[in-house]
């Protein structure tokens, strides 16, 4: 089975929305009749909703189904053990031209104590934003449960949402339990748990499409909120050309920034999983293999975990996201079990460039580029 394996590429579901735009158009993708696509799923694995191949011998297969075949080979040993024919991550892109209700996502813990399989733990990455737009993520100050349900009763829950002005380029990480929203004016890649539970606590009394309000889940919500308070939810990072710059690195996935403005090679022969390239601006090539897959802004190839090494192509300054899941990253029980080896897959480049901690930045080698 492992010779047949390839890089996949996966046909787009696209979804139609209330507060949806018309960007995800100016990409490449017709998602006509409807009238616009507020939400691209890029690769997805949700019961009803599973992403289908466009390439290769498995075309016309989705992804549930080639995991069933395929196992391990696809998402490594580990995580197949562990997630089954669920892929483990959910990658969308997001248009919003009106802004998202308020909202906010359980745990694990929660989510499993009401029958769900996984809680929502997720993160942005911006690729437009418009003058003035905003992003809530979290409370602007500590409060108590009460506190907020004062505030809730009264609507004036707006005045205690911390709300951030995105550029393109940030990053946010929303741990499950921060409330959050996107604003209007926004086009962000988003990677979480393969989950679709979501509480809605606020929607601004707007109508849905039947001019009906759409239904909140204040009760449900209150055991998920994490009431700390945010000061400022970006994630830092130093952005640099033809390196691995890491976003997120936790138990539920990692991910990585990978612009690029010439070719680089990857090994991930000490890494238990799957890559995903998921494109965020630019043209783009992955070759692994034996198999060249091109993609532009809003698509993403699946490289199987049996791959062991990665070749990425670019036509002009192209950026990418790498995005996998670790299963040395897992919590059990309160403990990590993340081994001595931090950063698997290593850039394999020139003499002069260093096997180095490049998701850290770590290093004191003057000759490294990382």
């Amino acid at each position: 089975m492992e010779s047949k394996l390839y890089p996949m590429k996966f046909l787009p579901l696209y979804k139609n929305v209330v507060w949806g735009g018309n960007r995800i158009k100016e990409l490449g993708f017709d998602y006509s009749p409807l009238p616009n696509c507020g939400e691209l799923w890029c690769l997805s694995s949700v019961e009803g909703r599973e992403s289908v191949v466009e390439n290769g011998f498995l075309a016309d297969n989705n992804l549930s189904e080639i995991l069933e075949i395929y196992m391990g080979d696809i998402v490594g040993e580990r995580n197949y053990e562990h997630f089954g024919n669920t892929f483990p991550v959910l990658l969308k892109l997001i248009d919003s031209a009106d802004r998202l209700s308020v909202q906010v996502h359980p745990d694990d813990r929660l989510a499993r104590e009401r029958g769900m399989e996984n809680g929502k733990t997720e993160m942005w990455y911006v690729l437009q934003a418009d003058e003035g737009s905003e992003i809530v993520d979290g409370f602007t100050h500590s409060m108590t449960a009460d506190d907020y349900q004062k505030v809730l009763s009264l609507g004036k829950l707006e005045s205690i949402l911390h709300v951030e002005h995105p550029q393109p380029g940030d990053c946010f990480f929303i741990p499950a339990g921060r409330v959050h929203a996107l604003g209007k004016g926004l086009m962000v890649a988003e990677i979480q748990q393969t989950s679709d539970c979501t509480y809605r606590i606020y929607d601004y009394n707007r109508p849905d499409a039947n001019g009906k309000l759409r239904q909140l889940h204040t009760a449900e919500a209150l055991a998920a909120l994490d009431f700390s308070e945010v000061k400022d939810g970006r994630t830092p990072y130093n952005y640099q050309k033809n390196s691995t710059v890491c976003l997120a690195d936790n138990s539920h996935f990692t991910v990585s920034l990978v612009a690029l403005d010439k070719p680089m090679r990857k090994n991930f022969t000490k890494l238990d999983s799957f890559v995903v390239y998921l494109c965020v601006e630019g043209l783009a090539a992955v070759r692994s293999m034996g198999t060249v897959v091109p993609i532009h802004a809003g698509e993403c190839v699946l490289v199987p975990a049996v791959a062991d090494e990665v070749e990425l192509y670019n036509e002009g300054d192209a950026k990418l996201l790498e995005i996998y899941v670790d299963p040395d990253k897992w919590e059990d029980d309160g403990h990590s079990h993340i081994h001595d080896f931090d950063w698997l897959a290593e850039f394999v480049g020139s003499p002069s460039q260093c096997d180095c901690d490049v998701h850290h930045n770590l290093c004191d080698n003057p000759d490294c580029n990382q």
